[in-house]
Order: structure tokens, then C-alpha cells, then sequence
């Protein structure tokens, strides 16, 4: 089995639940995704080797490029799928792929070439077409102001994801001896894809369109002991307030450690803040702040009295799982709509915007945290799913297994 991706953590993390699985039932695995050095660490500590493809995910992040560059880093994606994916394709019988819609693209492409079965997974619905809910507007192609209706909404995106991608994908795939794609979302799409969230937090409603299989979140159970520096923090006092924003860099706000810490403190609470790519860290040496980097989180939010983060997929399903109340301060992409999902199921609070300023994440933390939400939070906690990866790794054994030829007699 080949798992191919192109993104941040977010992206890499569901991939390692989904190959510990996979082992487990005998398959053997490798991952293509960035060559960053934690996902390669990551993998390193499952056993699967990682393919590197493309650039840093996190040194483009960091480098924030203008929305009009799109277009052009796309086609470097894709390109470096074609010559990647090809080459950690040998001997492999079945793709995953996942990531970033031009990446995606590339990929399915080799596959096609190579002749091998395929799956599209997204990792949020709103990236499936649905009369239930609009597209995700691409940075610098906001949707059209006045358009209510989600049909024609999702038809622009075609428009939208073809005008972007479609030369630069029918450039590399003419030059494999493939023909040319019509639209590129709906070829990444296929007849079903798949859609690796918990049903609870992200429900897929069925429409006539489109054959949705919905696994349930790919988490694997982490048993990390937390560092004793912070344990020790966390038994001395009552459970902290924990701030970080992921694999979001912040760009857009000034001083986000500080606005954080303070807007928590005004709360009576200690903090927590991680690190990340934005690169938190304490404001001052007083002893009811702890700073964190990588680290088991679905043990540290046990133990927190709440989640304030960027509203990625993977950090929101940890937080509900573990019971955590949240607050989202939400960046960019998938990220707003976690944040409504949240304050929609009562176990959190979606902050108005990215930019977290004193009294707006003041009113939200005080939301979070009150024993209403928190009790929700608790309930919540016991729906969500736990074997996500499991189901969708027998999945596609049964896939493979009915494409084997048959055992001659």
C-alpha cells in the first residue's frame, strides 16, 4: 500500500493511524508526503519509510506566498507527484491519496498510469460536493457575494479548480501518455471517495450525486507518557488552560502568546502554551504558565480545562475525544467550519475571526468554560469513534483482495 499526501501535520497524522492498521493486517506500507523532519520522525517511529516529495510543508507555510502564486505552486506540485509518487509506486498494489486538491490530482494520475486501484480521502466533507453545504473558496477566488444556492456555488468550483489546476495537470499527464482530465475535481473525486472523519463531529448527509464512504477519523492511541516536567506542572494546580495554534504560523497577529496568556490568566487559570509554527512561548517567568512542544496530546487534553487552537480536523477529533471544551481560533481553509461545528454541538466556542484579540478570546474562554459547556464537552466525548482506521484498513484489504486473480486449482 502506498499513502500519499501533501500538506501539514494534519495531513501526515491520520496516514500513521491508517499504516498501523494496515500492518496489522499484514500489509506492507510506505508514506509519500513532505520531507519535513517531524513526519519523517513520525513515520520513523511506526516503521514506515517516508518517500519525501516537494518542498518543506513547513517552509512554504512559514513563507506565507501570495494567494496570486497559487497557480504556479501548484504546478510544482504536481510535477514533483509525477516523479515521486511513480518512483514509491514500485511493487505497490493499491494508492491512498490525500492532501492538497493539485497534489491529490498528480497522484491518481500515476496510479492511473500504473494501473493501480485508487482512493480519494478527504478529511473534512466540505470538500465533497453537496446541496447541504458550499465549497471551500481558494485564497484570492472568494465565493461570489449574493449566491445562496450551494448547486451553483459547487459548479463555479469546478470552474475554479479547473482554471487553476487543469493546465498544469493535463500538461504532466499528456507528457505520461495519459489523456487529459475535463475537470480536475471531479477526477479526484472519482465515483466514491472517501471521507476519514468522525460522523458525530462531521455527519455526511447522502445526496443522489455523489457515493460517500464515510470510515470514521483514522486516530491511533497514543501511549506516550507525557514529559515528568510537565506532569509535575499540571499536579500542581488546578488543570491549565491549553494554547496552541498547530501548523498555522500566525502571521496575521501581533504577539498571539501574549494576548492568549493574558486572556487566560484574566480567567483565574494557569496555561499551557505549545509551541508550534507560530512559535509561542512564555511571556514571562511566572510559575502558572508551561511551555510545550510535541507531545501526547490525547493524554495532555484529559487533563486540561481547554482546547484553544486553529480548528484543524485532527486537533479538533483529539480534543473531542479526550472531552476537552474547545475554543477555535480559526486560520484558514477547513478551519472556520470546525469552528462552527463546534459552537453547533455545544463543546466550545468559535472565536469571530483569526486574530485573537484580549476580549474576544476572553468572551470565548468564558464560554468554554463554563460547567454547561464543559458537561457537553464530557458527553460529546463518548460518541466519537475510535475505530476509524481499523474500518478503513480492512476496507482496503477487501479491496485488494477482490482484484487478486484467482489461486489457479
Amino acid at each position: 500500500m502506498l499513502l500519499s499526501t501533501y500538506g501539514s501535520r494534519g495531513d501526515v497524522e491520520p496516514l500513521v493511524g491508517l499504516a498501523v492498521r494496515l500492518m496489522e493486517l499484514g500489509a506492507q506500507v510506505r508514506v509519500c508526503a513532505p520531507p519535513d523532519e517531524d513526519f519523517a520522525r513520525r513515520l520513523a517511529g511506526i516503521g514506515v519509510p517516508l518517500v519525501p516529495v516537494g518542498p518543506s510543508a513547513r517552509e512554504l507555510t512559514l513563507a506565507a506566498p501570495p494567494p496570486s502564486s497559487l497557480s504556479q505552486r501548484a504546478a510544482k506540485l504536481i510535477a514533483d507527484q509525477f516523479e515521486a509518487v511513480t518512483a514509491a509506486a514500485e511493487g505497490c498494489d493499491l494508492l491512498v491519496a490525500t492532501g492538497m486538491l493539485p497534489a491529490v490530482a498528480g497522484a491518481l494520475s500515476v496510479a492511473e498510469k500504473l494501473d493501480l486501484r485508487s482512493v480519494f480521502v478527504a478529511f473534512q466533507k466540505i470538500v465533497l460536493p453537496s446541496p447541504h453545504h458550499p465549497p471551500l473558496a481558494y485564497p484570492g477566488h472568494p465565493l461570489p457575494p449574493g449566491i445562496t444556492d450551494n448547486r451553483v456555488l459547487w459548479d463555479l468550483d469546478v470552474q475554479v479548480t479547473t482554471a487553476l489546476f487543469g493546465e498544469a495537470l493535463n500538461t504532466n499527464r499528456v507528457s505520461f501518455g495519459l489523456p487529459p482530465v475535463a475537470g480536475v475535481r471531479d477526477y479526484v473525486l472519482g465515483d466514491r471517495p472517501w471521507l476519514a472523519t468522525d460522523p458525530v463531529l462531521d455527519p455526511w448527509q447522502e445526496t443522489a450525486e455523489l457515493d460517500v464512504v464515510q470510515t470514521g477519523a483514522w486516530l491511533l492511541p497514543d501511549t506516550r507518557p507525557l514529559p515528568e516536567d510537565l506532569v509535575a506542572f499540571l499536579d500542581a494546580g488546578a488543570p491549565p488552560v491549553y494554547v496552541g495554534f498547530g501548523s498555522m504560523p500566525m502571521h496575521s497577529s501581533t504577539d498571539p502568546a501574549r494576548v492568549a496568556i493574558e486572556a487566560v490568566h484574566a480567567q483565574g487559570r494557569r496555561v499551557l502554551v505549545s509551541r508550534g509554527w507560530a512559535e509561542l512561548a512564555q511571556i514571562d517567568g511566572q510559575d502558572d504558565c508551561f511551555a510545550v512542544g510535541e507531545m501526547n496530546h490525547q493524554a495532555l487534553f484529559r487533563r486540561v480545562a481547554a482546547v484553544v487552537h486553529h480548528g484543524g480536523a485532527g486537533t479538533t477529533t483529539t480534543a473531542a475525544q479526550a472531552g476537552a471544551a474547545q475554543v477555535v481560533v480559526p486560520q484558514a481553509g477547513d478551519q472556520p467550519y470546525w469552528a462552527g461545528r463546534v459552537a453547533e454541538l455545544g463543546i466550545g466556542a468559535a472565536h469571530d475571526g483569526p486574530i485573537p484579540g484580549f476580549e474576544s478570546l476572553s468572551a470565548a474562554l468564558r464560554t468554554a468554560l463554563t460547567p454547561q459547556t464543559r458537561a457537553r464537552a464530557a458527553a460529546v466525548a463518548g460518541m466519537i469513534r475510535t475505530d476509524g482506521a481499523v474500518v478503513a484498513a480492512q476496507l482496503l484489504l477487501d479491496m485488494h483482495n477482490r482484484e487478486k486473480p484467482p489461486v489457479p486449482a
